[in-house]
């Protein structure tokens, strides 16, 4: 059942990703993805705002939101909730580190990525 709810979450996240890119915008900046990230960071600390101390709040509802919803909608809200715990417990080295590892590594990916593309095409 938990995979239903991630699932179902899931897609309202990922059509609500899509009608924001939607949105006709006259920039090369990607101010629409910044957006949707901005607003995933939003909606992601106000659910576990919303759940954390609350023994009342079913675990798929959670799932639901949190993984589904967030997760469809954009990841870097979970990469923000993970660092920013990381700092609320004071492990400033430790989010220092994966903040930088995970911008750095992901941006790199994706240039590994289209190599290894553009060699296989």
């Amino acid at each position: 059942m938990n995979f239903l709810y991630v699932a179902l979450g899931g897609a309202l996240g990922a059509m609500a990703r899509y009608a924001i890119s939607l949105i006709p915008v006259k920039t090369q900046f990607p101010i629409l993805t910044l957006i949707t990230n901005i607003l995933g960071a939003v909606l992601i600390g106000f659910i576990v705002g919303l759940t954390d101390k609350k023994e009342n709040v079913s675990p798929g509802s959670v799932l639901f939101w949190k993984t589904g919803v967030c997760g469809g909608f954009t990841t870097f809200s979970t990469f923000s909730l993970e660092a920013y715990k990381l700092f609320e417990d004071k492990a400033y080295v430790s989010g220092g580190v994966y903040v930088a590892l995970s911008v750095c590594f992901c941006i790199l990916g994706i240039f590994l990525g289209k190599r290894l593309a553009a060699l296989m095409a």
